[in-house]
């Protein structure tokens, strides 16, 4: 039996789909590491991180970003052109402790001025069955509330960059 968890999440960014399209395409990972950024001591190493606020404090944890595909799906009759990103995560540090992440975000036009990212994903959480009970309780809203937070900051961060 599987324990994997869904999540998905969508946010939208008011630039051309073409104009997302080529940030997220230059540099995949550069731009989810620079969109969740955590400076790390040294001024060369930049870590991507999750973060979510729980009663007012917030908590996060640096993460591995994997890209494993890029793929351009052209306009078709009566479909938009569209760009599927496969990517993974883990935490970088105790990763056995946080939930593994595999997730597609699908990213396309809403109008001629504006483009929706959705992120489509499965977790699975840690701990076993310890973590699938704690999953339960308050796990999933921690889990949904830390990749929407994630798909927040990757939208911000390309409404702020795409000139």
């Amino acid at each position: 039996m599987s324990t994997s968890k869904s999540i998905r999440v969508y946010d939208y960014v008011n630039h051309p789909y073409d104009e997302v399209r080529k940030a997220l395409a230059g540099d995949t990972v550069a731009v989810f590491q620079n969109a969740t950024k955590v400076a790390a001591k040294r001024a060369e190493t930049v870590a991507s991180e999750l973060h979510v606020k729980l009663a007012g404090i917030e908590v996060g944890t640096e993460i591995d970003i994997s890209v494993n595909s890029v793929e351009d799906l052209p306009k078709e009759p009566m479909k938009s052109p569209m760009t599927r990103i496969e990517l993974q995560w883990e935490a970088a540090k105790l990763p056995r402790l946080f939930p593994f992440m595999k997730a597609e975000l699908t990213v396309y036009p809403l109008t001629a001025t504006e483009t929706q990212l959705n992120l489509e994903g499965k977790y699975e959480p840690p701990l076993g069955l310890i973590g699938g009970a704690l999953d339960a309780v308050a796990g999933h809203r921690i889990a949904e509330a830390s990749v929407h937070q994630f798909i927040k900051d990757v939208a911000a961060y390309l409404r702020e960059e795409i000139s």
